[in-house]
């Protein structure tokens, strides 16, 4: 998921003649000049060797590779999700002269037993563009969180996000759901230090352990940011394992109005929207919105969506 507070970055990019961040820092509600553009020193040898061989227009697809292998590895029943046709891969030539480029969105997308729809886009456009959004929302008989991990690369710095964004705010839920997550995030959050400030509509929708941070290199998205990707993703997997479903009809109902006011929200204020729709036209673009990225209420207003049986 794409959060809001990142919609001015990803605005516009440099195929249509700006960068996309130095535009962004005009915006007096987004405090960019706080890290993005201030370059932190590399300390450690290894770490620039290692950089130096990454390659820096595929930024994010080591952190899909080792998700899927991951996620193979630990969930024992994972399958394909189905992706609506049209949606596997989409590319559009953008800019003009010695600026076009051309811009590929490869959407991939599995399901568990408890997880209903596990599914990233991961879009690139040389260095001007790299993006992945990685999201994993479970059935509406767990009271699992999400699992949200959206990595923006622009010409000017990087917009990096890392939660499991809680259904409710009790403190019985945190307990069970945040406090887990404390040490992964307190041991992340010294290197990779906060962001700025966000929207409030947007705030309910995050955990006290959201990591939240835009460097300004490449070194650090490929080291740090990897590194607390793997931690996020690893303990999620756990609480996975260890959820058991819910049985009590109002603690359902709960759960079910929770998830779609989430996925409504997120529907609605996606900031990827505009990039979308300049790649790839309005008509793709909503459909790969309300078909694929945020499904739910569709699948349901069709009868396609049931709690698996097995678990219900």
């Amino acid at each position: 998921m794409l959060y809001a507070f990142i919609s001015q970055g990803l605005g516009r990019t440099a195929f249509d003649g700006s960068t996309s961040l130095g535009h962004a820092q005009q915006a007096k509600t987004h405090p960019w000049n706080r890290s993005v553009g201030q370059r932190r020193p590399r300390t450690a040898r290894f770490l620039a060797v290692a950089a130096q061989q990454a390659d820096p227009v595929n930024l994010y697809g080591p952190f899909w590779d080792y998700a899927k292998t991951m996620m193979e590895n630990r969930f024992e029943d994972l399958a394909n999700y189905p992706i609506p046709d049209g949606f596997c891969r989409k590319e559009a030539m953008t800019g003009r002269g010695a600026r076009q480029q051309l811009v590929t969105t490869q959407s991939y997308a599995y399901r568990t037993s408890k997880i209903r729809q596990i599914r990233a886009a991961h879009v690139q456009g040389g260095k001007a563009l790299q993006v992945l959004n990685f999201v994993m929302f479970p059935h509406l008989n767990y009271s699992l969180p999400f699992f949200g991990a959206d990595l923006v690369s622009l010409p000017g710095g990087h917009l990096i996000a890392l939660d499991m964004q809680p259904l409710f705010h009790t403190k019985e839920y945190q307990e069970q759901y945040s406090d887990p997550v404390r040490e992964i995030f307190e041991k992340h959050r010294v290197g990779l230090p906060w962001g700025g400030d966000f929207p409030e509509e947007a705030k309910p929708f995050f955990s006290p352990c959201f990591l939240w941070t835009r460097p300004s290199d490449d070194l650090t998205v490929q080291t740090r940011v990897f590194e607390a990707f793997k931690d996020y993703l690893s303990k999620y997997i756990e609480l996975v394992d260890a959820a058991v479903p819910e049985t009590d009809p109002d603690e359902l109902d709960k759960i079910r109005q929770s998830q779609l006011a989430y996925l409504s929200y997120r529907a609605e204020k996606d900031p990827a929207r505009g990039m979308f729709t300049r790649f790839y036209g309005p008509e793709w673009t909503e459909e790969y919105i309300h078909g694929f990225l945020f499904d739910l209420e569709r699948k349901m207003e069709e009868g396609s969506y049931a709690i698996p049986p097995v678990l219900a």
